[in-house]
């Protein structure tokens, strides 16, 4: 038998459709935030002002080995749909406000990288937001 890292089964591992459910929005979320929590100190790249972006742009946007490109590397999360790992399909996807993905991963608050760990609480937050992150967005309407 050839001892694997669990990187290297990565790579090859292959997803049975038929062995998987859709994924509720809670479900993708938590998994997400699984993902970034297996190395919890990674430095991920942050996305630069996107309050500031057109919607055009911010749709668009996106960085490689940034929160959204972690999640987009798990094969899961592509097959349950997960098409690329631009901000416009992150918010998509996992269902997210503007506000949430800002607070994730913007650049205004990490500065050029996050640690997988505060993004994937901040990932976490967006599952059940507490009541004063919903009268956030309910007056940001």
């Amino acid at each position: 038998m050839k001892h694997q890292t669990i990187d290297q089964l990565k790579q090859v591992a292959q997803i049975d459709a038929a062995h998987h459910h859709d994924m509720s929005r809670a479900e993708r979320l938590t998994r997400w935030a699984e993902l970034l929590e297996m190395e919890p100190h990674r430095r991920l790249a942050t996305l630069h002002q996107t309050e500031y972006q057109a919607l055009s742009v911010r749709s668009t946007m996106r960085c490689a080995g940034s929160p959204i490109s972690v999640a987009y590397d798990d094969p899961v999360l592509r097959e349950q749909g997960l098409a690329d790992d631009t901000y416009g399909e992150a918010k998509r996807f996992f269902e997210l406000t503007d506000a949430q993905l800002h607070g994730a991963l913007c650049y205004c608050h990490y500065g050029a990288t996050v640690r997988a760990a505060t993004a994937a609480r901040n990932v976490r937050a967006a599952i059940k937001p507490g009541l004063f992150t919903r009268l956030q967005e309910f007056f940001a309407r």
